[in-house]
């Protein structure tokens, strides 16, 4: 083994150990949320044993950051190119579940996707979405055009229309 592959494993180990501190877990908890074995994973952490990436994935997900995470630490996939990425930022939150991860990720590029300038390389409008004739306008997103017409139809902001739900007139 290289010297820089030694270097990388023994970085990646310190890496995990520092989460799992963090996280408050003992190394045999972890072991056994990650469902690995408690001497491996002492191996890991003092950097004498390459973990696979399957390894990485149970590892994150009983630490509850992301995979991505584990396998930048561990040379799998190149690093973030400086540019801020919100979506990295939320798998690595340890305060949310998998299930809010995804979701808010999904939300927010499905914003960014809205917002990308259009070109050859601009995904597809989705089926029943209509342009205006200016390109340099767009179309509000179907549930801004939504709460614009609940708040026009019975005279409330779309906060309280989010809060208190839709109103019927006549009720």
């Amino acid at each position: 083994m290289s010297s820089e592959s030694t270097d990388r494993l023994v970085q990646l180990g310190a890496f995990i150990r520092e989460q799992r501190n963090t996280a408050r877990l003992s190394l045999r908890r972890l072991s056994e949320l990650a469902g690995v074995s408690n001497p491996y994973l002492s191996q890991i952490e003092r950097g004498l044993r390459r973990p696979s990436a399957e390894i990485l994935q149970q590892i994150a997900k009983a630490l509850r950051i992301s995979a991505e995470t584990l396998y930048v630490q561990a040379g799998i996939l190149d690093p973030p190119d400086g540019s801020p990425d919100l979506a990295r930022q939320i798998l690595a939150d340890p305060h949310l579940s998998e299930e809010q991860k995804q979701v808010l990720v999904r939300i927010y590029l499905s914003f960014r996707r809205e917002h990308e300038p259009e070109g050859p390389s601009a995904p597809a409008a989705s089926p029943g979405a209509t342009t205006p004739d200016d390109p340099s306008k767009s179309v509000p997103p179907t549930s801004v055009r939504r709460a614009a017409a609940r708040t026009s139809a019975v005279g409330t902001s779309p906060a309280a229309t989010a809060t208190t739900g839709p109103q019927v007139a006549g009720r």
